[in-house]
């Protein structure tokens, strides 16, 4: 096991086993968002991007939730020591902040894993749906929340819901911000699974692990495919699963996965 420096006890973050546990800390205010965290995040998403002993990425809360989304008070405080910023100054800090951690979970190339073991609300759901994979303890709850507090929604929650439940429910959940259980939330897809309370831990231990010993090279063309095929015409994303794929047939995790079917046992995949 080994610890990523995050430099901030709000974003804690360990590797162990090929899978970067990063939990966000602070059970106090139900894990909201602290400038603190965001820096951390992004330290630590950068450190399992280009750590070879990184095959997987989990991002998750301590004490019983996830995240409820940005610290209105907290950001409030900072500003008020750090002294005046411009409007511009505001909207690019926060661009650069979105797309240092929501963008990049979106877009790294390795399987990223968001677990829920309580409430996702805010700009904390948005960071859910940029990941992967999502998993819930039972009795979990959604909500985007912004229009309770007279926000439109950041951290790319807009478009990562749209993509996965279609405009009009999209509309719904930001326009009325209801919560959604998680019952609910697996039926719409914004869910992979739900597991009990008592096997939570060793559920998403048992995914997180599985992620982790897969074939990492491949994960990270399926990715790009999916990804692409969000934004991109038919044609285009063919000509590039061609390419991918044809690459991925001449690496040696292909060529182990290859013997393994042919003597019917697991294969074990080094990402090379």
């Amino acid at each position: 096991m080994r610890t990523i420096d995050t430099g901030t006890d709000h974003l804690q973050a360990e590797v162990d086993h090929g899978v970067a546990v990063l939990t966000m800390n602070r059970p106090e205010r139900r894990n909201a968002m602290s400038g603190e965290m965001l820096v951390g995040l992004q330290r630590a998403l950068q450190d399992a991007e280009l750590s070879r002993d990184v095959r997987c990425v989990v991002l998750t809360g301590a004490g019983g939730g996830f995240c409820a989304g940005g610290d209105v008070k907290g950001f409030a405080e900072g500003s008020a020591r750090s002294g005046p910023t411009s409007f511009d100054e505001k909207v690019h800090n926060q661009r650069v902040q979105q797309r240092a951690t929501a963008g990049v979970l979106w877009k790294l190339p390795k399987p990223t894993l968001a677990v829920l073991p309580g409430p996702a609300a805010g700009a904390g759901l948005s960071l859910a749906l940029a990941c992967d994979l999502r998993v819930a303890v039972e009795g979990t709850v959604l909500t985007t929340a912004f229009a309770k507090v007279g926000f439109s929604g950041d951290f790319g929650g807009s478009w990562f819901l749209t993509q996965l439940v279609g405009a009009a429910k999209a509309r719904e959940m930001y326009f009325l911000s209801d919560r959604v259980d998680a019952d609910e939330a697996l039926r719409l897809g914004l869910l992979n699974q739900v597991l009990p309370a008592d096997g939570f831990v060793e559920g998403w231990h048992a995914l997180a692990r599985r992620l982790a010993d897969g074939p990492t090279i491949a994960y990270r063309y399926m990715k790009e495919n999916i990804n692409r095929a969000m934004t991109e015409d038919l044609i285009e994303c063919m000509d590039m699963e061609a390419l991918h794929h044809l690459h991925c047939g001449g690496t040696e995790d292909h060529l182990e996965a290859s013997k393994a079917f042919v003597e019917k046992r697991t294969p074990t995949f080094h990402g090379r």
